[in-house]
């Protein structure tokens, strides 16, 4: 159950941060022209205050319960790619390319190889 308490503050993380990060390039050539930048990047810091404040207890938690941090790193990978690809997508307006599954699936190989020891346990 802390595991998945763990996976839920670690995706809230993420969608946070990939708005903080990614959010203001929506519109290339509008606002990032005309605001100047260290409004943006008080704005992306000020979003990522809210990250820290889902990552760092998600982090806690999950080494709290044994994850090591291998898979710590790991699933938040996971979870970076399994958030940001529908966000630049359905909200950035990037195409669908069939690499992003492939990458995904090297991701998945990784998630594997940090977890075989306690996969291959009787």
């Amino acid at each position: 159950m802390r595991i998945l308490l763990t996976i839920c503050l670690l995706v809230i993380s993420n969608i946070v941060m990939t708005f903080a990060w990614y959010g203001f390039l929506r519109k290339p050539g509008q606002e990032t022209e005309n605001s100047e930048w260290w409004k943006l990047i008080l704005m992306s810091w000020g979003l990522a205050f809210f990250e820290y404040c889902f990552l760092v207890p998600g982090n806690h938690i999950g080494r709290s319960c044994g994850l090591s941090l291998a898979q710590l790193k790991i699933t938040q990978e996971v979870i970076t790619l399994t958030v940001f690809v529908p966000f630049m997508i359905f909200f950035m307006g990037e195409q669908w390319k069939w690499d992003y599954l492939w990458a995904f699936f090297c991701i998945l190989g990784a998630v594997f190889f940090v977890n075989r020891e306690a996969l291959m346990m009787p």
